[in-house]
Formats: structure tokens, C-alpha cells, sequence
């Protein structure tokens, strides 16, 4: 009688027909717009999205987003889970080009990152849109493509080499965690590693609103955060006091670019801000590289004698010579290699400001997230065929064997974006490609690299990714001097 009396009374009989509609719209609305893009990402349902499939993946998710744009026809998936915002992921080299380039403007890193960085970044050049970013690229481009800062670069290089890194590597036995053999630690690599942990764990967290709340509250990992972001920004203000006492005391400007944006007038927060940026930048992807590609090279030995001999046909005193580095192609042809299985920053993520179709029929709407994703476009079959996975230099060189000769290959760098592309592309790759190979063929010409273990190393991507633990060698100086008149090599490297 009571549930007769319930379903006749009007009202309750009409918000009951309202929600069924309603539950009935959203499920058919959903089932249209997934059936457009079929394989287009993990199994997903109504109002909760991937949310199950996501947290059981969690521990795995380069591999698992790799998997499902492996099975997707056009190399991209759609991301739509509970707490979060609609997410495309794209290996597909059209649309990162789309992001990148052809529809730049909206594509700005937006809000959802900037918030995220800005208590470590502040308004560096890697942290803003618009024109605040125009402008500080403008003025480092300007820096960069000056051949003052190439020779100052090399030039600090030696130095550090020279004086800092070769003699530890001979001490044997001491791990000082930085290049000055006087400090038992680096406080601020400690700081910088911490800051760039816990902003990256600002992401990871199911809604925004939780690292906020713990930041407010001084909680757990915004405490950690709050305290290395202190150290790091005390350091380098100290720096910059110093600098400018310096100059100011009528001490000779140097030439690096923090001199230079001093003299041009900037304030300190904005000092601040971008030398922090270019440290974090420029410290842990080039390490980061460098250890991922001495991984490979003790997995490949052969490849490793193919470097040495390229390294043979360099004279000692030519090996800071900036033409001389910058014609070492088989090394570079193995950082690339390297970096295409191990990218530095493994993705990157744009938020649209208007509704847009992407050139694979992706729709994207307005505050989505669009990820570019180097890591798994790495291991794409349809970019680099069935060896993919096969540490192979020689892909890098127009006919494969040829080991050097006759130039290095063109890649798209939308199938290869490492580096990024477009107009935010790295401003510091070359002077990145040339410090890198100073410092692996300086210590190839005169050691052997050997790992400590067997066993498989940790890709970890953070804001820029890094070797789990790092990677524990044996160091020995090389048995065989490298000639630089070997007819063996001259056969091979002779241009």
C-alpha cells in the first residue's frame, strides 16, 4: 500500500522520470562520444571514467599509456577519469606538431601547470605564457646564440672536468655527491632534488584541492616543499648579491648570462626566478641523459668500441675545441639513441583555451589537457619499426652501417621532441649536445664504465626523469691507450 501510494504521488513520480532521463542522457551521450574514437584509451565508464583502471596502473604508467597507444589506431588515447580533467595523450607526430606549432597559441601551458610550479619556479621562463614568456625568451635567445657564451661554456666545461670530475673518478672510493671534493654534500642538489619530487607529487594528487589544503596547513610533502623552495631561493639570492657586489665593485663583468641580465637592469625575483629555472633545467636532464647512456653503452659493447673509436681521431688538446665536439657524430648519433628510449622529460602537458580537432579526428575541448608523450613515442612500432626497442645508433645515419659518414640524418623533431619543438623549442640544446659529449669522451678516452650490478635499472619521470638510485659503476682506467692513427679507425671514420 505505502510503495502504491509512492509511485502515485506526482511530484515523486516526476523527479523520478527526470532522473532516469537524465542517468539515461549521460549513459547514451558517453556511449556516442566513446564509440567515435574505438581503442581511443583504457575501458572507461560513466561518471567515474578510468578512475579503477588508472589507480591500478598507478606504479606503471609510462608502460601502461605506452601499451594503450600501441593498440591505438592513431597513436593517441583519451584519459577521462573521476577528479580530473579530460586528458589526450598523443605519440601521433601530426598532432604534436598541431600542439606545438600549427595552433600554438592554444596551446599555452595554462593555469592547471603554472600553479603547480610556481612556488618553484616562480615566473621563470619555463613556468609562463604570453608575454612575459616572449620576453625572457627573447632576451636568453639572444644569450644563447652568442659566441662569447659558447667559449665560456667550453671554457667552464674544462675546468670542471679537468680539475673536478677526472680527479675524483681516480680517487676511487669517495663519494662526494657533487664536484668539489672538499663537501661531503651538495645542500642545494638535496633541495633541488626535494623541490622537484614534491612539485612533481602535486600532480599526481586526485584533485588539485589536496595540495593546496596541505600548503595552507604546512603539512607532509608542501612542508618539505616550503623548506627546500626556502633553501634553494636563500642560495642562489646569495649568488646574485655576490655577483652584483662584484660588478658593481668594478670587478670585470664575466660573460655567463646571469652578468649579463644584471647589467640589462633586471630585478632580483626575476634574477631569482630564471636562474633558478635554467638550473633545474639544465642540471638534471643533461645527468640524466648522461647516466641512461653510459647504461647503454656497458649493454653494448660494442657500440661503446665504436665511440672510442671515433674518440681516437681526437687529440687530446682538441677535445675542448668547440667544432671538434660539435663534429663527434656517432657519439651524438648515441645520445640520441639514448635519449629516444630514456627522454629526459618523458612528457609534457598544454591546456586548450578554445575547442579544436586534432589532424587524427581527436576532438579537444576548451581546458582540456593535451600530453605530448617522448617516451612512449619512442617505443612506437609505427615511428621506428619492429627494433624500437633495440639500442641501435646507426638508425640515426641516412644509410644504416655507415657509422658517420656523410652527415647526420634529419629527423622530424615532432617525432623526436626531446628537445620540444616549435617556438618553445630548448633554447639549450646544441650548448646541452656539446657539454654532454665533452664530458662522455673525456672520461671514455681514459676509463672503462662497468655496472656494479645486473640488475634492471628504474625509469622514474618526475619533472625531469632520472635513474632510480642512479647508476653504481666500477671506473678503471683504460687498458688500451685510444691512437689517433689506428688504420682500423681511420677506415671507419675517414670523411
Amino acid at each position: 500500500m505505502s510503495i502504491f501510494l509512492f509511485l502515485a504521488h506526482p511530484l515523486l513520480i516526476t523527479i523520478l522520470c527526470i532522473s532516469l532521463y537524465s542517468l539515461h542522457t549521460i549513459s547514451c551521450r558517453f556511449r556516442r562520444e566513446y564509440s567515435k574514437f574505438p581503442g581511443h584509451g583504457p575501458r572507461t565508464y560513466p561518471i567515474i571514467g578510468c578512475l579503477f583502471s588508472f589507480y591500478r596502473n598507478s606504479h606503471r604508467l609510462l608502460d601502461w599509456y605506452t601499451e594503450l597507444l600501441s593498440d591505438s589506431a592513431t597513436q593517441t588515447i583519451v584519459i577521462r577519469r573521476f577528479g580530473a580533467r579530460r586528458t589526450i595523450i598523443t605519440a601521433n607526430p601530426e598532432n604534436v606538431e598541431h600542439v606545438l606549432k600549427r595552433r600554438f597559441s592554444n596551446y599555452p601551458k595554462g593555469r592547471a601547470f603554472t600553479e603547480i610550479l610556481g612556488d618553484f619556479l616562480g615566473r621563470g621562463i619555463f613556468n609562463v605564457d604570453g608575454e612575459l614568456w616572449y620576453t625572457q625568451r627573447k632576451l636568453a635567445s639572444h644569450e644563447f646564440s652568442a659566441r662569447s657564451l659558447q667559449e665560456y661554456i667550453v671554457t667552464t666545461l674544462v675546468e670542471e672536468v679537468e680539475s673536478k670530475l677526472l680527479p675524483i673518478m681516480l680517487s676511487l672510493g669517495i663519494d662526494p655527491c657533487s664536484l668539489d671534493p672538499s663537501l661531503s654534500v651538495s645542500p642545494l642538489a638535496g633541495a633541488f632534488n626535494v623541490a622537484s619530487a614534491m612539485s612533481a607529487k602535486r600532480a599526481l594528487e586526485p584533485v588539485s584541492v589536496i595540495w593546496k589544503i596541505k600548503r595552507m596547513l604546512g603539512l607532509g610533502s608542501e612542508r618539505r616543499l616550503k623548506d627546500a623552495i626556502g633553501e634553494i631561493r636563500a642560495f642562489v639570492a646569495k649568488i646574485i648579491r655576490d655577483k652584483k657586489k662584484r660588478i658593481f665593485d668594478g670587478e670585470r663583468a664575466g660573460e655567463d648570462l646571469l652578468s649579463k641580465m644584471i647589467l640589462a637592469g633586471h630585478d632580483e625575483a626575476f634574477l631569482r626566478d630564471m636562474a633558478i629555472s635554467f638550473v633545474m633545467a639544465g642540471r638534471d636532464t643533461t645527468s640524466a641523459a648522461m647516466t641512461w647512456l653510459f647504461y647503454m653503452l656497458s649493454r653494448n659493447r660494442d657500440v661503446e668500441q665504436e665511440v672510442v673509436r671515433e674518440l681516437g681521431f681526437v687529440e687530446d688538446e682538441r677535445l675542448s675545441n668547440y667544432e671538434t665536439l660539435k663534429e663527434m657524430r656517432y657519439l651524438e648519433a648515441c645520445l640520441c639513441e639514448s635519449m629516444r628510449l630514456f627522454p629526459p622529460v618523458a612528457w609534457d602537458s598544454k591546456h586548450a583555451i578554445a575547442d579544436d580537432s586534432l589532424p587524427d579526428g581527436t576532438t579537444v575541448r576548451a581546458g582540456d589537457r593535451v600530453t605530448y608523450f617522448p617516451y612512449g613515442m619512442g617505443r612506437m612500432k609505427a615511428l621506428w619499426g619492429s627494433d624500437r626497442l633495440e639500442f641501435k645508433p646507426e638508425r640515426w645515419f641516412p644509410e644504416p652501417g655507415k657509422d658517420g659518414r656523410g652527415g647526420f640524418k634529419k629527423v622530424c623533431p615532432y617525432k623526436f621532441p626531446v628537445f620540444q619543438a616549435g617556438p618553445r623549442v630548448c633554447l639549450g640544446k646544441e650548448m646541452a649536445f656539446i657539454q654532454m659529449k665533452y664530458v662522455v669522451a673525456s672520461i671514455l678516452k681514459r676509463f672503462e664504465i662497468r655496472p656494479a650490478g645486473l640488475g634492471s635499472p628504474v625509469f622514474v619521470p618526475m619533472l625531469t626523469a632520472h635513474m632510480a638510485g642512479g647508476f653504481k659503476v666500477f671506473v678503471r682506467r683504460r687498458q688500451e691507450p685510444i691512437s689517433v692513427t689506428s688504420p682500423k679507425n681511420r677506415s671507419n671514420y675517414q670523411q
